[in-house]
């Protein structure tokens, strides 16, 4: 029903700053909360930021507060996670995804998001 494509993954050297973007079809991409998620092989997948569908409201991983911006454009269908400063600890699989159903709040917990994209990987150079 809902397909998420990220993209703009790359590599980086630390310091250095990186967007990437999630595309949305299907759906009403307005009315959907979106987060962003990273994972590293054989880590647990950890929450980065989220937006309510208004934008009005957002949340951060405490790590990534003052470096990392989660912004969307309901016209465009599209979710952004601006990174800057950027650190090796950053290297990750970031995934998009989307809470359909409204709710209270900004979700922060990967059961709270009913679709996922595949992934864009971020690498960071030390």
């Amino acid at each position: 029903q809902v397909q998420l494509v990220e993209s703009g993954g790359g590599l980086v050297q630390a310091g250095g700053s990186l967007r990437v973007s999630c595309a949305a079809s299907g759906g009403t991409f307005s009315t959907y909360a979106m987060g962003w998620f990273r994972q590293r092989p054989g880590l647990e997948r950890e929450f980065v930021a989220a937006s309510s569908a208004s934008a009005v409201s957002t949340a951060y991983r405490e790590s990534v507060k003052g470096r990392f911006t989660i912004s969307r454009d309901n016209a465009k269908n599209t979710v952004y996670l601006q990174m800057n400063s950027l650190r090796p600890e950053d290297t990750a699989v970031y995934y998009c995804a989307a809470r359909t159903t409204p709710r209270l709040g900004v979700p922060s917990f990967p059961y709270e998001f009913d679709y996922w994209g595949r992934g864009t990987e971020v690498t960071v150079s030390s």
